[in-house]
């Protein structure tokens, strides 16, 4: 917040603070207004995101693995192991999703050349193509979420979350 800018007004995260301070004066809710307002924050978000890649004939989780592929760069392929790891999810988890973007010909899935168990999973040029097109839009929700902080507010905000983020062990 720049010196010529108001303090925004007080919101819903606000009250349910005033409300815990009233009932329980002896807790510190500070530490729950941050995490109040980064979930809000996250969801409102999350859900902004999530209709842009529905223009796009795509669900978040799906667009998830493309991205991740897409990111790995040239030539798009990744074993269901490393998409597993970078996504977070369980092996069941990452099945269903391979299949279905499978069914859909945004992957293909072949034997590993260096495991013989293994497999590779690669971006095909129609989901390439699709996580081109989706990638921008989705992005912008965030550019936009962010646009009403100044470029040195960003950089202090994404300090803090590094730092807040460490703290927590992710």
């Amino acid at each position: 917040m720049t010196d010529q800018t108001p303090p925004p007004a007080p919101d819903a995260v606000d009250a349910i603070a005033a409300q815990w301070n009233a009932v329980r004066p002896d807790l510190s809710t500070e530490g729950m207004a941050v995490f109040g307002r980064m979930g809000r924050i996250s969801r409102a978000v999350t859900d902004s995101v999530t209709q842009v890649h529905a223009t796009h004939g795509i669900g978040r989780g799906e667009f998830d693995v493309l991205a991740t592929l897409r990111r790995s760069g040239e030539p798009y392929t990744l074993s269901p192991r490393e998409l597993t790891a970078t996504l977070m999810l369980t092996t069941g988890g990452m099945t269903g999703r391979l299949d279905k973007l499978e069914r859909a010909g945004l992957i293909t899935r072949s034997p590993d050349p260096n495991d013989r168990r293994g497999l590779r999973i690669t971006l095909t040029e129609e989901g390439l193509g699709m996580v081109e097109r989706a990638v921008g839009p989705g992005v912008e929700v965030y550019q936009r979420t962010i646009a009403v902080l100044t470029p040195e507010e960003t950089a202090t905000l994404n300090d803090l979350l590094r730092r807040l983020l460490a703290s927590a062990g992710g």
